[in-house]
């Protein structure tokens, strides 16, 4: 799918809504996604104009220092997103239906995703799974609850794949993504598939896609802000650019705090209250 810019002239104040995501294919407008916690970080990406925010279950692994993202509670994610929301003036913010919360039934799910939209004011939920989770989805969408798709690579199915890998089944992934869309999702995120797999998909479907791991023929692409910030430790997944490496400041800012505190320099008098 050929995409280009949006044209100069269009209201990038104006608050990004569901439509305006469906939208975007037929525009040629690359949607920025970016998964972040905190209303600082929020804050600073809905400045920068980005499109959506997504309250990503990742905070297990990015906030908590987890292996993985099973752990995270139902109320952990509507206390994060509560942050979010607060920093938000013009991006669409999704929230993201940790595990368990939403696999049952659809009538739990579709519980779990009205308390998510309830108490935070987000917009949108976002859930893992293709054809399995269709009835799930549905169910959601016909609550007036708008859903974004996540196929591909699903971290809560972790255990089941052994591990996070790229996922390779293209007959697999299509069949996922068409349900998703079938079952009403206004987008879906595909994460870690091979270039072709996720061109094809985007061609095929209607919704925007967007991409994780995915290559550049997404609809849109997200990535986690504390990973394009370079605040995180570690070895890096190969879909992830460093569009800052904050963390050297950072370290170089807290040790001149600490030596500051132990030479007795920090506070001087223009810092104290007389």
């Amino acid at each position: 799918m050929s995409h280009h810019p949006a044209p100069s002239g269009t209201n990038d104040l104006a608050p990004v809504t569901v439509p305006d995501f469906l939208a975007a294919p037929g525009k040629k407008r690359l949607l920025s996604v970016v998964s972040l916690y905190d209303y600082p970080m929020a804050r600073l990406f809905d400045e920068a104009g980005a499109d959506c925010l997504l309250v990503g279950d990742s905070l297990g692994m990015v906030v908590r220092g987890e292996p993985d993202s099973l752990a995270v509670t139902l109320d952990e994610m509507i206390y994060h997103a509560k942050a979010v929301v607060r920093g938000a003036k013009r991006a669409l913010v999704v929230v993201d239906m940790p595990f368990m919360s939403y696999q049952i039934s659809p009538a739990q799910a579709v519980e779990n995703a009205g308390r998510i939209l309830k108490e935070t004011g987000a917009h949108a939920v976002k859930l893992e799974g293709g054809m399995r989770m269709a009835p799930m989805i549905e169910a959601i969408v016909n609550a007036d609850i708008p859903v974004m798709g996540h196929v591909g690579l699903t971290p809560q199915s972790v255990r089941r794949l052994g591990g996070f890998r790229v996922q390779r089944n293209a007959a697999k992934l299509l069949e996922d993504a068409r349900s998703v869309e079938a079952a009403g999702a206004f987008s879906i995120v595909l994460e870690c598939v091979p270039t072709p797999q996720a061109e094809e998909v985007s061609r095929i479907l209607e919704i925007p896609t967007i991409g994780i791991g995915a290559g550049p023929h997404c609809d849109g692409q997200v990535l986690v802000a504390h990973d394009l910030l370079g605040l995180t430790p570690g070895k890096k997944p190969r879909f992830v650019r460093q569009f800052a490496n904050l963390s050297e400041p950072a370290s170089s800012a807290a040790s001149s705090f600490v030596q500051a505190v132990r030479e007795g320099t920090y506070p001087a008098a223009s810092e104290s209250y007389q």
